[in-house]
């Protein structure tokens, strides 16, 4: 499919390959290296082997011992108490015998760990969920680091463990590599009908009786939340990067077409293998094209500004340097196109059924808004994925997808958006850098000045508006240490509810932190992942009860109100955890991340990775 480029989509990828280059030329030059002629098991010693295959049965011995038939790495999430990976649980020997019948072999070769977010909202262990994702990214290089493969599936759904996966990948970049999605629960309670109990509880006008019902009928059954937070997102992008096979992301769990995919991407794994005959590194797919395509992606569909962090952190492990200023620029001319909540009422199988992706991609496409001329694993060219899958009988095919939205109120063509511009904006002043998401946040809401109110805990907010202290006032909520090298970073998705009461009474309220709101960013004004965070010594840990603050989605302002000589002379006020204050719920073992831990710009990363070039480096400006 050809098409005219949009001239700033073409711009923003010309300026992250001369700045990437040397980093990418690098990356490459060492995953061609550890590329092998024949399989990767070839190298090992006879003992290195018989351990590798001690526990095969003897038609996998047989196999392993050869040197023709490809050995595929399954990397696996599954855990039964998490929705999204228990379906996880059969794919194993589902991949496996797929993988025998396409003319190799595969082998589990290790776990990796997956929490929810969900389930950790407002506690402890949402401290440990940001440094997942690298830990993630461990776990998977160490279940590939035995020199068995000449391919990888990927098993995972959720918020770090996508990211997490695929870093760990890109550490192997000379595999192939195939992401096998598992797919959303069916549609429970409406998003909004959820919404709306969540609040009335914040008020305390319903009790926990009757959110716990509220809550049970929306996360009802195996298969990812239905929202589209970071959950979601992560499918999308691994479908427009060519990840995943056309058109399976958002196939429900236990149905005959699920499990058709399922079989199909551990037969085009082997495909794409040196022995397969069509060999395809995933450090290959994942080049600087495909980033931007990525990012075009995440800002049409409105997706979680979690990737404002995951995906300079997946750019980077592959050699190349993505900003905010990147995304802030694509975003200006990136339409809108989804409307799903949190940015809308459908969810993403009322999306799915409205076109999904296979429309969004074509409609994109025909705006100029993606690169075409990529590799994926369905082959040349990202047009393939304007292609659905069917299932006729047994055989499962690829058909032409829909060429027109099945519902403009969910999903729109390029030329009819929902907004001109894809609603993720930098923030930029002399409180720092921080990102907003605008997609879901009315316009009259997108401009705050009011006083500071300011929290070292979230809690601390909650138990002020728990009291009526926050009531009949206008007041922009600075929620401070909650970046990377303070306390790990935890999303602040529980405040929403709260904020939403307060702005739902006429009052004027925004919320400045240098932690995260997530892929669930709702409708207050959020200046997040603030940098310089408050515990390097950022503006935050200078900002005091009463100062003056000005949030501006619009202009990209976030403004301080406070004579310059006066602020900088303040000395920094509150503190993050120290000391014992981190023991309990494994916080202690994560020191070491605290200490290394990149920052948010950067991709959050406990990694070195690339660095951003000086003149792009964050600083906080001058009042």
């Amino acid at each position: 499919m050809s098409q005219q480029m949009d001239a700033t989509v073409r711009a923003v990828t010309e300026r992250i390959v001369e700045r990437s280059a040397p980093a990418r030329a690098d990356y490459l030059a060492r995953i061609r290296a550890a590329a092998d002629a024949g399989p990767a098991r070839g190298r090992l010693a006879c003992a290195n082997l018989a351990h590798g295959f001690a526990a095969s049965d003897a038609d996998g011995k047989r196999a392993l011992r050869g040197r023709t038939k490809p050995n595929l790495a399954i990397v696996t999430s599954y855990n039964d108490m998490l929705s999204a990976h228990q379906p996880y649980r059969d794919y194993p020997e589902i991949l496996k015998k797929a993988v025998v019948r396409a003319g190799g072999f595969a082998q589990v070769a290790g776990g990796v760990p997956a929490m929810c977010d969900g389930i950790t909202q407002g506690r402890d262990g949402m401290q440990l969920s940001l440094y997942s994702r690298d830990v993630i990214a461990m776990s998977t290089a160490i279940a590939l680091s035995h020199d068995m493969f000449d391919g990888a599936l990927m098993l995972g759904v959720c918020d770090k463990i996508v990211p997490g996966l695929l870093i760990g990948a890109l550490s192997f970049g000379h595999l192939p590599t195939t992401f096998v999605p598992a797919g959303p629960m069916a549609s429970g309670l409406p998003n909004g009908e959820k919404a709306r109990v969540r609040q009335l509880y914040a008020e305390g006008k319903v009790g926990r009786e009757e959110l716990l019902e509220a809550e049970s009928a929306s996360y009802h059954s195996a298969g990812t939340c239905t929202f589209y937070g970071t959950a979601n997102s992560n499918q999308l992008l691994m479908e427009v990067l060519g990840l995943h096979l056309p058109g399976s992301s958002f196939v429900n769990p236990g149905t005959p077409l699920r499990e058709a995919l399922t079989r199909a991407a551990a037969g085009r794994a082997t495909e794409l293998t040196r022995q397969g005959g069509e060999p395809t590194p995933i450090g290959e797919v994942v080049d600087e094209k495909a980033v931007v395509n990525a990012c075009v992606a995440l800002l049409a569909s409105g997706g979680s500004t979690n990737h404002t962090i995951h995906l300079v952190a997946i750019a980077r492990a592959a050699g190349i340097t993505l900003t905010w200023d990147d995304l802030s620029e694509l975003s200006a001319v990136v339409p809108l196109l989804c409307r799903i909540y949190p940015n809308g009422e459908a969810d993403v199988n009322h999306f799915h059924a409205a076109g999904g992706i296979a429309f969004l991609v074509h409609t994109l496409l025909s705006a100029g808004l993606l690169h075409d001329d990529v590799r994926t694993i369905a082959g040349h060219g990202l047009w393939r994925y304007t292609r659905e899958p069917v299932l006729h009988g047994d055989d499962l095919t690829w058909e032409e997808g829909p060429k027109r939205s099945l519902d403009h109120s969910v999903l729109r063509p390029a030329t009819e958006p929902f907004q001109a511009d894809g609603g993720v904006r930098v923030l930029r002043g002399p409180l720092g850098r921080s990102v907003v998401k605008t997609s879901a946040v009315k316009a009259e809401h997108r401009l705050v000045t009011a006083p500071a109110v300011v929290f070292d805990d979230q809690h601390d907010f909650l138990d002020a508006f728990g009291s009526g202290a926050l009531d009949g006032r206008d007041l922009v909520a600075v929620i401070r240490y909650q970046g990377p090298a303070a306390n790990g970073m935890p999303e602040l998705h529980k405040l929403t509810p709260a904020l939403g009461v307060l702005q739902d009474r006429g009052q004027r309220v925004a919320i400045v932190t240098d932690g995260r709101m997530s892929g669930a960013s709702g409708k207050v004004p959020a200046a997040i992942h603030v940098t310089p965070e408050a515990a390097l010594g950022g503006p935050l840990a200078r900002v005091q009860d009463g100062d003056l603050i000005t949030v501006d989605a619009d202009a990209g302002l976030l403004d301080l109100h406070v004579d310059h000589d006066a602020f900088v002379r303040r000395p920094a006020t509150g503190r993050a955890p120290q000391g014992a204050e981190w023991a309990g719920t494994g916080r202690e073992l994560f020191a070491a991340f605290r200490a290394t831990v990149g920052s948010a710009e950067t991709g959050a990363s406990v990694f070195p990775g690339v660095t951003i070039p000086p003149q792009e480096v964050p600083v906080a400006e001058h009042v």
